[in-house]
């Protein structure tokens, strides 16, 4: 099979197409004949290099795919050889062939295509969850959302109105990314520069925002921490930026303001808590499946057209989700 390995730290010189041998699944595991597969910011910060994401070079990214089931290990039930499914695996996944756990494996709904389906496990699913389970969204609420124009934010401009709506805030790392960060859903979006807290403060009309998702680490906390209405969730679920993370505020600010910060990892609810992600990754596809939501992607045509990707989104130049056909 084909899979595309990244060989050290680095950029796309470090990442190539190369010829492996396809995984067999152990128990509990299922393998999957990938047909397409997503992109996402963590493939970024794993062939960066960034401290806990690679353990071992050469490296084989991508962690969510659509196919179907190759071969099942022993003690998996539900599942059967040719189910077309969708799923998370732990890497690996931008591959011909990709070994997956079961419990992250979830049979993909009639009406929904595979090329769709392939943006679901880290990109809608995760979406979906940093609304509802970390973030404890309200029909209501005002949502501020950094990184609008990638392909977490486009998948939120949706899902807000599906749970009842609320005012919606973007900010994008460039300003020509404003309008399609709009276009997608948002209220408003604005280019991160020192005006940044102004124009916020004016679109909400100074009432503060209940919501704030953030995948920058801890370089807009002090932002979000003043912009935060009383009561108001804060959710940290990366570090896009790969820069040193700073302390937490401490308790008596969080007690004064009524606020809540929560740390939010796909990767590690997918391995302490499987069932809950396979949960998302359903509860998505059934609203793509009865179409009350709809996933724009841009599709590349192969593996060897990944790397260039990966450069645009490091580069901040990539506007909502890429995915990959990898097989027919």
């Amino acid at each position: 099979m084909r899979a595309l390995v990244m060989t050290a730290p680095g950029g796309a010189e470090n990442s190539r197409v190369e010829e492996a041998e396809a995984g067999r699944p152990g128990p509990g595991q299922v393998s999957i004949e990938v047909s397409y597969a997503g992109l996402n910011f963590v493939d970024v910060m794993s062939r960066r290099g960034d401290a806990g994401y690679v353990t071992a070079w050469p490296y084989r990214p991508g962690k969510e795919v659509s196919g179907r089931i190759r071969e099942v290990g022993e003690g998996v039930v539900g599942l059967a050889e040719g189910d077309p499914v969708v799923a998370a695996p732990a890497g690996g996944g931008l591959a011909g062939v990709v070994v997956a756990e079961a419990a992250l494996t979830v049979p993909l709904p009639a009406g929904v295509a595979p090329r769709e389906a392939a943006a679901v496990p880290l990109g809608l699913a995760t979406a979906l969850l940093l609304l509802t389970d970390a973030g404890r969204f309200t029909a209501g609420d005002t949502v501020l959302v950094h990184s609008a124009g990638g392909g977490i934010g486009a998948a939120i401009a949706q899902l807000v109105p599906l749970l009842g709506g609320g005012r919606l805030i973007g900010t994008v790392g460039r300003p020509e990314k404003a309008a399609a960060a709009v276009a997608s859903g948002y209220h408003a979006a604005f280019a991160r520069d020192e005006r940044l807290g102004d124009a916020v403060r004016a679109a909400v009309d100074g009432q503060g925002v209940d919501l704030v998702l953030d995948p920058l680490g801890t370089e807009a906390l002090e932002l979000d921490l003043e912009l935060a209405a009383p009561g108001g969730r804060i959710v940290l679920f990366g570090n896009a930026g790969g820069g040193a993370v700073d302390a937490l505020p401490p308790l008596g600010r969080l007690i004064a303001g009524n606020l809540t910060v929560t740390g939010f990892s796909h990767r590690a609810l997918a391995a302490a808590a499987p069932a809950k992600v396979a949960r998302g990754i359903s509860r998505a596809l059934d609203l793509l499946a009865d179409g009350r939501l709809t996933l724009p992607v841009t599709e590349l045509p192969g593996l060897a057209d990944v790397p260039a990707a990966h450069d645009a989104m490091a580069a901040g130049r990539a506007t909502g989700k890429y995915v990959v056909r990898v097989a027919g």
